[in-house]
């Protein structure tokens, strides 16, 4: 007798796209209007301009097309994932390079040797780095970088995949719930709601190092049973494959010893994603010149140890090979919100949700705010896209509540981060557990009781701020 399987990611999201679609049949189109605003370079909706138009109800070619449009697509010449896709491709084909000089699994050696008994201190140290990524710059598709390696250093160290996607996942997404000063969503938001975005960074840092705590306790609680006992693991079933898959068979008495070269490769290997870190921060670099700056670096890692022109292009192949299912679930994922564009729904959810607020108490108000903004952050998980469409309607709604608007501001992308710590519209969440190779509802029954946690922190975070101020 077969044993049932759990829906793939991919099953998973065309079926949420597939119920999309029959709602835009029966939910009404609707639009606001827009106008430009300066500041963001980007045009908002005008609070109470609420019209309905025309349906466009989506069919099953609408379906059929979704994934297509979600990388790019060919009405309206729109780009959407397609950048994403690509540069998950160059960093298959780089990593890969990098890989097969065994720099990696030298240094890795060379770590373990040196953290021997110590190796948990790993998880909050990563954490942290993620975490401030996060919070200073919204650290989201960059992070499909790193997965490869701090999955690698988890497996070597006794852990298992999982906990190297939690440690990603985790430390950033906590890293853009709690942000201070993400340009992405803190800065945008609270632009859109007329505030300087310093104004509640108090309450925002509070809910950054509670929650990070939480977290980093909740994976090195799950790392030390695993460690214990390998049965423990939620991915036990899958251990050797994933062992195989990520060390490639080679035990840590096995690795290379650490040369000269090995140091090289390294040393170019971490200077690349200084360059990726700076580049976005400071020179408004997005996914066209990180994956050209990592195409660059493996170019260059090539010629300094000498791999030879054949032997670099199956290298490459072999790495963009790995992460082919990883860039098309990308847009799949992009696709859902393609079609609820497409049907014109996406306001009138907006809309619907600007009725809800109308005369409630403080502290209603602000919590209904952040149930309202976990809502349509399934829709939109983008939090950038999030706070452009709705912050220009919630934050004027405030003032009828007597609630500051960096509350609101809080509320947004304190529900914005955390549906997208498992939000399966959101490419991140879907293309890092793809890379990890751990199953959703593997990575559902992990975080769930967090996520709970974390709901009670901003509930009772919230709650009290409005009720006092």
């Amino acid at each position: 007798m077969s044993k049932s399987r759990f829906p793939t990611a991919f099953t998973i999201l065309f079926t949420l796209t597939i119920l999309v679609a029959i709602a835009t049949w029966f939910i009404p189109a609707g639009t606001y209007d827009r106008t430009l605003n300066a500041e963001l370079g980007k045009e908002v909706p005008v609070p109470g301009s609420y019209h309905e138009v025309a349906r466009n109800p989506q069919g099953p070619i609408d379906v059929l097309m979704a994934p297509i449009a979600g990388l790019y697509n060919p009405k309206t010449g729109q780009a959407n994932a397609i950048n994403v896709a690509v540069f998950v491709l160059v960093i298959g084909g780089y990593l890969m390079v990098v890989k097969r000089t065994g720099a990696i699994d030298a240094g890795i050696a060379h770590v373990m040797l040196a953290l021997k008994g110590r190796e948990r201190l790993m998880i909050p140290i990563l954490m942290a780095l993620f975490a401030l990524g996060g919070t200073v710059d919204g650290m989201a598709e960059e992070t499909l970088a790193f997965y490869a390696l701090v999955i690698s250093i988890m497996i070597r160290a006794g852990y298992d995949s999982l906990t190297g996607v939690a440690v990603i996942m985790l430390g950033a997404g906590m890293g853009t719930l709690g942000s201070t000063i993400n340009p992405f969503a803190t800065a945008i938001a609270s632009d859109a709601a007329g505030i300087p975005f310093t104004k509640g960074i108090g309450l925002r840092l509070m809910i950054l190092a509670i929650g990070w705590g939480f977290c980093v306790f909740w994976v090195m609680r799950y790392a030390a049973k695993v460690k214990a006992d390998h049965s423990r693991s939620l991915t036990a079933d899958m251990q050797k494959d994933n062992e195989k898959h990520f060390l490639h068979g080679v035990t840590i008495d096995e690795l290379p010893q650490f040369t000269h070269t090995h140091a090289r490769v390294l040393v170019i290997f971490a200077a690349s994603f200084g360059m990726l870190v700076y580049g976005v921060s400071a020179l408004g670099w997005w996914m066209a010149e990180m994956s050209t700056l990592f195409l660059g670096s493996s170019i260059l890692i090539a010629f300094i140890t000498r791999m030879g022109e054949h032997a670099y292009i199956d290298n490459f192949l072999d790495g963009a090979k790995d992460l082919l299912g990883v860039a098309l679930i990308i847009g799949v994922a992009r696709g859902i919100v393609v079609v609820m564009d497409a049907g014109s729904i996406t306001d009138t959810v907006l809309h619907w949700s600007e009725q809800v607020l109308s005369g409630l108490s403080k502290v209603a108000f602000i919590n209904v705010v952040f149930w309202l903004e976990l809502m349509l952050s399934f829709f939109v998980p983008s939090s950038s896209g999030l706070a452009v469409l709705s912050m220009p309607i919630m934050a004027p709604l405030a003032g009828f509540s007597n609630v500051g608007a960096e509350f609101v501001v809080t509320a947004f992308q304190s529900a914005s981060g955390l549906l997208n710590l498992f939000n399966p519209t959101f490419a991140v969440v879907m293309g890092g557990l793809a890379i990890g190779r751990v199953p959703y509802h593997t990575w559902l029954r992990f975080c769930m009781p967090l996520v709970i946690m974390l709901f009670v922190l901003i509930t009772l975070a919230l709650s009290l701020s409005v009720y006092a101020g």
